[in-house]
């Protein structure tokens, strides 16, 4: 099997517990580090799917890597080969399907649940995750839903918290996070929590009673990578 390519954008977003997925599932992965000056592979021939990971920097932003992806995305799409976006991975996702990215009218920091919503495209890629689940959450963007998407997922403070089209699945929140990133995410970012309010949370409650936590975000991850990675693992 041709390996799954997945863009790193800063250290300490790389895939998480996507990297676990992957092996548990005997499919090999590269990973492309943005952060350490790679460039993006302009062809996807060589690869059986995309994955786009999360990072600070904006959509919107000025950088050249960031118009190569939007790129490779929508040559991916064309020839449906599978994408996946976390946080800004999905940001891109939708401003190269057509959509927009701009600020959510909160920012949305820590544990927070997410409801599925009422249409067939959920009931098919959440068949096997829970509504009004826990994830995990750190942006101050958010995306439009592109007009040949659908809508599968929303939060009571972000209306779009996933959309799929096909074989693409963009998110908002972090289902690929671990424990051990929360607590590094909490250290390095530490100064976005200075002011805890009803969606952003202090370091201590992020990290509080993190096993119970983690163990339904991965169950909601078991579920949405399993969906994905169909077209792979048939």
């Amino acid at each position: 099997m041709k390996p799954i390519r997945i863009f790193q954008h800063i250290a300490c977003e790389g895939p998480g517990y996507l990297a676990s997925i992957l092996e548990n599932y005997n499919i090999p992965s590269e990973v492309v580090r943005i952060d350490a000056g790679e460039s993006p592979p302009p062809q996807t021939n060589d690869v059986s799917a995309l994955v786009f990971m999360g990072g600070p920097m904006s959509v919107n932003d000025d950088l050249e890597w960031i118009s190569q992806e939007l790129s490779l995305i929508r040559k991916a799409v064309d020839e449906t080969l599978p994408v996946l976006g976390h946080c800004l991975g999905g940001q891109l996702i939708s401003k190269a399907l057509g959509g927009t990215v701009y600020a959510n009218p909160v920012k949305e920091i820590g544990w927070l649940p997410i409801q599925k919503i009422n249409n067939a495209q959920a009931s098919d890629w959440l068949q096997d995750v829970n509504d009004n689940c826990l994830a995990f959450h750190w942006h101050g963007e958010t995306f439009s839903i592109p007009s040949n998407a659908t809508p599968i997922l929303k939060s009571q403070h972000c209306a779009h918290q996933g959309f799929v089209s096909g074989n693409t699945l963009a998110l908002q929140f972090h289902v690929e996070i671990t424990g051990e990133m929360v607590r590094e995410w909490a250290n390095l970012y530490h100064h976005e929590l200075a002011s805890p309010s009803e969606t952003v949370q202090s370091a201590q409650l992020m990290t509080e009673n993190l096993e119970f936590k983690m163990k339904e975000l991965q169950h909601t991850a078991d579920g949405l990578y399993r969906r994905w990675l169909t077209p792979l693992i048939k």
